[in-house]
C-alpha cells in the first residue's frame, strides 16, 4: 500500500460515514475526488488487500448477548479437517486453531452467538454431532462481560496515553445465569 493512501485506509477502518455520499465526504476529507477514493478501493478489492465494504453488527446491541467460546483437545493430526468442518456449521461465527499451553490442553476454539443459552448450546451440540467430536474433551465458555469490542487497527494513529486513560472503557454485561 502506498504511504499516500493509509489515510483513506484509515478513514476505511472507521467506517462508511452515514451520509448520502459517503465516498464523497472521504474524498473532501483527504482533498481528493471521489474517483480516485473509488479507484483506489477498487484496486484493493481487485488485489485482493480489501475483500469487501459491508456493516459490522453489534450483536449484543441486537439482542444476542449469550456468548460461548466453546474450546475442544483435537489430535493433532486432526484439527485443521475438524476446523474445517466446523467453520462451515451454521451459527459458528469463529473457528480456529491455536497452540496449545501449558496446563490448557485445547487446540480448536469456535464462537457462538444467539439470543440465549439453550440456543448457544443447541448449535453447539450440533456442531459437535455434525464434525463428529463429540469424542473429543471440550469445555463451553460463555461470557460474562465485554469490556471491548472493535475491528483490527492499523491505520489509524493510536491514542495518546493520557486520553487513553481518561476515556471510559467499553462495558455491558452479558446474560446472567
Amino acid at each position: 500500500m502506498a504511504e499516500s493512501d493509509r489515510p483513506l485506509a484509515a478513514l476505511l477502518e472507521d467506517g462508511l460515514p452515514l451520509t448520502p455520499r459517503p465516498f464523497d465526504d472521504w474524498a473532501h476529507a483527504l482533498g481528493r475526488t471521489p474517483e480516485s477514493v473509488l479507484h483506489t478501493l477498487q484496486q484493493w478489492l481487485d488485489q485482493g488487500t480489501l475483500r469487501r465494504i459491508g456493516a459490522i453488527v453489534r450483536h449484543h446491541e441486537l439482542g444476542f448477548d449469550a456468548n460461548a467460546m466453546t474450546v475442544f483437545n483435537i489430535p493433532d493430526a486432526q484439527v485443521d479437517a475438524c476446523g474445517e468442518a466446523l467453520a462451515r456449521v451454521a451459527g459458528v461465527t469463529l473457528a480456529y486453531r491455536r497452540e496449545r499451553a501449558e496446563g490448557w490442553p485445547y487446540n480448536l476454539y469456535c464462537m457462538v452467538h444467539g439470543r440465549d443459552r439453550a440456543a448457544v448450546l443447541d448449535v453447539i451440540a450440533r456442531a459437535i454431532a455434525d464434525v463428529g467430536m463429540a469424542q473429543y474433551p471440550h469445555e463451553v465458555l460463555f461470557s460474562c462481560r465485554r469490556f471491548k469490542q472493535t475491528g483490527p487497527r492499523r491505520f489509524r494513529a493510536l491514542p495518546e496515553a493520557a486520553a487513553a486513560s481518561a476515556a471510559a472503557p467499553e462495558v455491558f454485561d452479558a446474560v446472567a445465569g
